[in-house]
């Protein structure tokens, strides 16, 4: 069924309102459970509970000698040794001590570890040579310094980042609660295009943009269906849309209003219904949203720019909502400007621009077109829909990209 024309809206629909309405769309995937290695890079489906306190025990940080603090300045009797793994299973009296080593154990009756740097032994007589630890407990590392059992590890909705899975098998996990992988379905449209590495004829366009959605999306938990390039034949777009099995359908190209522009005739032929189209931002205006089946689906512009940004506002951010984020947006930081910028008109810019000495330049030129400027940016900065100018030195909100 077609959607209702006055539903696609003639007024511009902001970009927060439209990634909010994305999100209410379809909830995330179900979840599973995955090995650590095969975790990596997803959500927590739920909080992740440390299965044990770490460390275990009372430990010494450095090389040297377990003691007692109330025995300094010594000398004491070497009486054993601790090292990670093999503990020093006896007790340690006053005026004794034990050779340890970082990681080790502390042995009973021991409370602080004089570091080998101030110490000299002599066979089992050891004396202090420098100033040895000036309050109890220097040097050790307590049990439950890190966390304890029961603690929570991961949050749910928090992303598996390498730091979050090392702690979570540190803390008596083999495998994870996890969404599972998500199938997201690429197609390129548009007569003029031929493959990336063909040699292109007359006015033939290399396709650049499947590759690159491609990379935006290749560090997270997503299985890519390329489903090449298509013709600008109702039909062809209608059969293939229909045919596709995917958690989220994204094209690039025919999205706007010319003769033709067909996928959304294609996608609502399929049985598809669109619910929204036009986003108030600059570049990738034509941007659409709608449902096919269980399937969200995007129609991104056919221009590489306006694909990238689209991209990076909308298309990641399903992702992770589908794949559990607690926070699906990009991440917004701030920059202060190197150079003035002008006012803004009524739609959010998205400036290509690069870092440098810690300030944003925007690009002189902000052409949709030009390809090779957004390869040599490094951010994004954003104007707001009717922005005073600014001036050098301001700060401004921006979205790193690289």
């Amino acid at each position: 069924m077609a959607a209702d024309p006055t539903a696609l809206g003639v007024a511009l629909l902001p970009v927060a309102e439209a990634q909010a309405r994305l999100f209410v769309m379809v909830p995330p995937v179900a979840p599973e459970r995955a090995p650590l290695r095969a975790a990596a890079g997803r959500w927590a489906a739920q909080d992740i509970l440390a299965r044990r306190t770490q460390p275990a025990a009372d430990l010494s940080a450095m090389d040297g000698y377990a003691i007692r603090h109330a025995d300094l300045p010594g000398p004491w009797r070497v009486v054993g040794e601790s090292a990670a793994g093999n503990p020093f299973n006896g007790t340690v009296a006053a005026g004794e001590a034990a050779r340890i080593f970082t990681g080790a154990a502390m042995p009973a009756g021991t409370d602080t570890v004089l570091i080998q740097e101030e110490a000299a032994r002599d066979g089992e007589r050891l004396i202090l040579t420098g100033e040895g630890p000036g309050h109890h407990g220097r040097n050790v590392r307590r049990r439950g310094l890190d966390f304890s059992e029961g603690q929570p590890l991961v949050r749910v909705g928090e992303r598996l980042t390498p730091a979050r899975i090392a702690v979570a098998a540190t803390g008596g996990h083999g495998d994870l609660p996890v969404r599972r992988r998500l199938r997201v379905a690429i197609a390129a449209t548009g007569d003029e295009l031929v493959p990336p590495g063909s040699d292109p004829t007359g006015l033939s366009l290399p396709e650049s943009n499947g590759a690159m959605l491609a990379a935006m999306l290749a560090h997270l938990p997503v299985d890519v269906i390329d489903l090449g390039i298509l013709p600008d034949r109702l039909d062809t777009l209608r059969d293939t849309f229909a045919g596709v099995e995917a958690d989220l359908l994204v094209t690039t190209g025919g999205a706007s209003v010319g003769d033709h522009d067909l996928v959304r005739p294609a996608i609502e032929a399929a049985g598809g219904v669109i619910d929204f189209w036009r986003i108030a931002l600059r570049p990738g205006k034509p941007m659409m949203a709608g449902r096919l089946g269980d399937a969200i689906v995007l129609g991104l512009p056919g221009n590489p720019v306006s694909a990238f940004v689209t991209a990076t506002l909308f298309v990641l951010p399903v992702v992770a909502h589908l794949g559990g984020a607690g926070d699906p947006l990009p991440l917004v930081t701030s920059a202060l400007l190197g150079e003035p910028l002008p006012a803004n008109q009524g739609r959010t810019d998205y400036l290509r621009a690069e870092i440098r000495d810690g300030r944003a330049f925007a690009s002189t030129i902000q052409d949709s077109s030009m390809l090779l400027t957004l390869a040599r940016s490094t951010c994004l900065i954003i104007r707001p829909a009717h922005a005073p100018a600014a001036q050098a030195g301001e700060s401004a909100e921006i979205l790193v990209i690289a």
